[in-house]
Order: C-alpha cells, then structure tokens, then sequence
C-alpha cells in the first residue's frame, strides 16, 4: 500500500492505486490526492452532471468538469449547485 500526503485532506493516507486520469493533471491526482480524496470527488462530480445536466461526452462539459475537478483538488472553494437538496 503507498500513502500519499493528500492536499485535499491534509493528511497522509492511502494513494491512489493507479493514475485515474490522463496527462500531467493525472500525474499530480496520482502524487497529491489519496484514494480517500478521489472517491469525494467522484461524488461531487455526479452531482456536478446531474444538476447542470452535463453530458460527458461533451468536449465543454468536460472542460467545465476539469476545472471544476482542479478546483476541488487543489483549490480553496468548492461549492454545490444552488439548486442542490441531497435527499434525507
């Protein structure tokens, strides 16, 4: 098992098995971010694509998806879709 220092959390935890996304920004979730960490992420990009009905495939969806993605890693604001109300 690798540990990571993990930017998002501030602690050292599990890392991430494998580059779980493509070019240098994989490289730095790879060596930044724990396992821990990508799975919150995971969560917040689901609600990301349904809220503002993302189509992944969309090369502006994904544009708006990384940058989300960078902020949520390695930025200091990370909000919800107003219109978001997690069901009880």
């Amino acid at each position: 098992m690798r540990l990571v220092h993990c930017r998002k959390l501030n602690k050292e935890l599990e890392a991430l098995v494998k580059p779980t996304y493509p070019g240098e920004l994989g490289l730095r979730i790879f060596n930044e971010i724990s396992s821990d960490a990508w799975q919150m992420w995971l969560k917040h990009q689901t609600i990301l694509i349904n809220e503002y009905r993302l189509n992944p495939l969309d090369s502006k969806s994904r544009s708006f998806l990384k940058e989300q993605m960078l902020e949520f890693f390695f930025g200091t604001e990370v909000s919800v879709p107003e219109q978001f109300s997690p069901l009880v």
